[in-house]
């Protein structure tokens, strides 16, 4: 029987668990063991009994968990001190960063640890119930809208009184990939006016079937990747599109920014002229904060003011969900699990015949 093991996450950085009592029962019935560290959840309010309860075996330290653990799940690639634990040829899996440290990358492969990303997962049919990159994203474009608009010092929706009417607030969505399309979603069932841009030409009608107006620069390029993914826009593009933002930003109350290139440095697409024409009082949440941003201004984990425009951003917004965003991450990862699986000995088999195997594997 194989053992998967997950211990605890560094609580300052990430709030999320790979783990749920659900996954555990689920794994269980596939044949496998589950270790997990003492008060692995409690932050969640998942106690160990509740783990127990569900066949989990409950260990005293991470050594523990390490040292008797074929399969690690985790969220964050593993610190030093960890990867010093981890059992000689086992497995890793977690949606780990494919840049992350030569150093490190090579402690691990120097104890002959296969470890995966499912940030690498190719956008496949078959890889649909393990694509973390969407289920987070889900979440993190429905809570960037919530927190926006609980930082915006207007109402949303219009409201008609006897006193005089409030008009409905102007939300622009940057990026219309799947935060995108959440937060599209979320402003216009709250009772935005939503406008939308997006590099995709395909963006259109999913904008459009959401309530949304899509923005098009003329003579748009499409600049979508085969696996589905934004590309880089040419010089060309970028200009007419800071023409139409730039005109566009002046009447808009709430901008959220989601536009991110796999791998790469946020593009930066609200300049400082930009935010310098906007109304005082509006506000931009920036989801891409972490990789440098889609604004001029923007900070992790602070909200700058610029003349009278907040601009906030956001390491790790799901941190704000870490119930919701644990549940989908963890289905996430028993589904990848079970496709390690060889179907008929149930054991596991890294198939390199397997697409999905061989693009989430790290060398």
């Amino acid at each position: 029987m194989e053992v998967i093991g997950s211990v605890k996450e560094d609580l300052d950085l990430e709030k999320r668990i790979s783990i749920t009592p659900e996954t555990v029962k689920k794994f269980i019935k596939l044949g496998f063991s589950v270790n997990l560290e003492k008060g692995y959840a409690e932050h969640l309010g998942l106690h160990d009994k509740e783990y127990e309860i569900s066949g989990a075996i409950i260990k005293e330290s991470k050594k523990d968990v390490f040292e008797k653990s074929e399969i690690i799940l985790k969220v964050n690639f593993p610190p030093e001190e960890e990867i010093n634990l981890i059992k000689n040829k086992s497995i890793l899996i977690g949606q780990f960063d494919p840049k992350v440290s030569k150093e490190l990358k090579n402690k691990l492969i120097k104890k002959e640890i296969n470890f995966f990303s499912l940030n690498l997962l190719p956008r496949i049919t078959r890889a649909q119930s393990m694509d973390v990159l969407s289920s987070q994203a889900n979440l993190a474009g429905y809570k960037a809208v919530v927190e926006s608009f609980s930082n915006f010092t207007k109402a949303i929706p219009m409201m008609m009184t006897a006193a005089g009417t409030i008009p409905a607030a102007k939300v622009l969505v940057i990026g219309a990939g799947v935060a995108g399309l959440q937060a599209i979603a979320t402003a216009k069932r709250m009772g935005a006016i939503v406008f939308a841009t997006d590099v995709r030409a395909a963006s259109k009608e999913q904008v459009e079937s959401l309530g949304g107006k899509f923005l098009i620069v003329e003579g748009a390029e499409d600049l979508e990747t085969e696996g589905g993914y934004a590309k880089e826009a040419s010089d060309d593009f970028k200009k007419k599109q800071e023409a139409l933002l730039t005109d566009t930003l002046k009447k808009i109350d709430i901008v959220i920014c989601t536009a991110l290139i796999p791998g790469k440095k946020a593009p930066l697409i609200i300049k400082e002229s930009m935010i310098q024409n906007m109304k005082s009082g509006a506000l931009i949440y920036d989801l891409a904060a972490s990789q440098g941003g889609n604004a001029a201004f923007t900070q992790v984990d602070k909200i700058v003011e610029k003349n009278g425009i907040k601009i906030m951003g956001e390491r790790n917004i799901l941190n704000k969900l870490p119930v919701s965003a644990s549940n989908l991450y963890a289905k996430n990862l028993f589904n990848f699990v079970l496709n390690l699986c060889d179907k008929e000995s149930k054991k596991i088999n890294i198939n390199l015949d397997d697409e999905i195997i061989k693009k989430t594997l790290i060398k």
